[in-house]
């Protein structure tokens, strides 16, 4: 059974900004912390690390130097090790609801085997925090009733905790947690989001999903982090659905109005001379699209600073609708084969569709005419190599019962949907880098928003994306 499955069934994760619990292996140097918590009742939490969680007991008057003080520390559910970084507000109505501040934290270490000690009911360990220093123990004396003691070296005298009311990491008080907490908010009600205000925020854009338009700001201003590289700098064209994705929707390639965080280009056009392109220079920029009603993103594969040499080469696995998953999945093997022996790294995502994504940065390719001949030749190969199951041809006749391996993103003037951009289509899917050891997990269309954004917590599969395949 996961230990942390008690935390979880205590909290919404969709209302509390609270970590989702999730077990991590733990480090060689064990952490503690201690939140200052004010709740239904005024207490300190003492979190120990131990077998990838922490372990923790609520102290309703918190530790004390004294020696003579023995301190009340009820044991209570075993917390994530990402809880050590929480400092905020639990909203009224979830479980532990009030002010949490981060009152100490650093390594302890346990003076004898931690699970024997804990079994046993007494620990001894010495702390080496900003603020707790020594040797201290923990007693068991009935069921899940500690008693939290100083023990005496020679650092046991020392001022009392109540004096010390701000935070060890943000240096802000209780108060101050508090009235940051009503000021996002307060933002969050004017549906204002890195500073764009966001206009009909209860619009619901996905009816099916029920995802409104402040809803989606909030989610691309969460992945803005990982997102940003690839579409900053880049001319961009979006998906707009002014009355939600199951009403009309257009694709978006000039700007219009000026706006926070983008801005225009004039590129030669074939058929109309130079027109007025667009791109995001900023975060706040992607956030005021949204407030346009665009909520999925395309991009050029280079960049406006250096528009005639691309850096990335996109290949969509585009299956006939009669092919497997399983068959799917092949095709990405065998790309992945094909361009490991033109030793170039490539980067796996979810479309949010029907196929896969796979991405080639490059710098090796010196114009847009290098990068289609190469990506029409790596297709033309997979269809010399296993002709029953894949073409490079787009014609529909050809493609039945067959995998279009399309290259044809890597032209000038094409856009590919960007990582980490939403799909405007009913089910609310996300383009989302995921490792190839995932392939056989996650389908292509097998990411939402919720789902999108637990995956922030986890190293990031795309990592040094820009610096292979020099």
């Amino acid at each position: 059974m996961n230990s942390l499955n008690k935390y979880n069934q205590k909290r919404n994760f969709l209302v509390t900004n609270e970590p989702r619990g999730e077990k991590k292996k733990s480090t060689k140097k064990k952490r503690f912390v201690i939140q200052h918590h004010i709740a239904r009742k005024d207490h300190y939490d003492l979190r120990l690390e131990f077998d990838g969680v922490l372990k923790s007991w609520a102290v309703p008057k918190g530790p004390s130097y004294n020696p003579k003080d023995k301190r009340l520390a009820i044991l209570v559910e075993e917390h994530p090790l990402s809880y050590r970084n929480f400092e905020g507000v639990i909203p009224k109505g979830q479980y532990g609801a009030g002010t949490v501040m981060l009152f100490d934290e650093g390594y302890f270490e346990s003076l004898e085997d931690f699970e024997t000690s804990f079994k046993k009911g007494s620990i001894k360990f010495i702390l080496r925090g900003q603020r707790l220093k020594g040797k201290w123990s923990l007693v068991r004396y009935k069921e899940n009733n500690w008693l939290l003691i100083k023990e005496k070296d020679s650092i046991w005298l020392y001022e009392d905790i109540k004096t010390l009311n701000t935070s060890i990491r943000s240096g802000r008080t209780m108060d101050e947690i508090a009235e940051n907490k009503k000021i996002v908010k307060n933002s969050k009600k004017e549906g204002i989001v890195e500073g764009v205000k966001i206009s009909s925020p209860d619009k619901l854009i996905f009816k099916k999903k029920r995802i409104s338009k402040l809803e989606i700001a909030l989610y691309y201003k969460k992945v803005i982090k990982r997102m940003l590289p690839f579409v900053r700098g880049r001319i961009l064209s979006t998906v707009s659905c002014p009355g939600g994705v199951n009403d009309t929707c257009f694709f978006k390639k000039h700007l219009g109005n000026k706006s926070r965080g983008i801005e225009e280009v004039k590129l030669s056009n074939n058929k109309h001379g130079k027109e007025d392109y667009y791109y995001i220079v900023e975060a706040s920029g992607i956030i005021a699209e949204v407030q346009r009603n665009s909520y999925e993103f395309h991009v050029w594969g280079s960049r406006v600073d250096n528009l005639e040499k691309p850096d990335i080469l996109v290949f969509d696995l585009d299956p006939d609708e009669r092919i497997s998953l399983a068959k799917v999945r092949q095709g990405v093997r065998d790309l992945k084969s094909v361009l490991d022996e033109f030793n170039l790294k490539s980067f796996l995502k979810t479309s949010g569709g029907k196929g896969y994504h796979v991405l080639v940065p490059t710098k090796k390719l010196k114009s847009w005419s290098d990068l289609r001949d190469f990506a029409k030749n790596i297709a033309k190969l997979m269809e010399m190599k296993w002709p029953d199951k894949y073409v490079s041809n787009m014609r529909k006749e050809k493609r039945k019962g067959k995998i279009f391996i399309d290259w044809m993103r890597n032209t000038r003037g094409a856009t590919s949907v960007a990582p980490y951009s939403l799909r405007a289509r009913d089910n609310a899917r996300v383009s989302m880098p995921i490792r190839y050891s995932e392939l056989d997990k996650v389908k292509p269309d097998g990411i939402g928003i919720k789902e999108a954004l637990k995956r922030l917590n986890r190293k990031d599969p795309w990592e040094g994306f820009f610096e292979v395949n020099q």
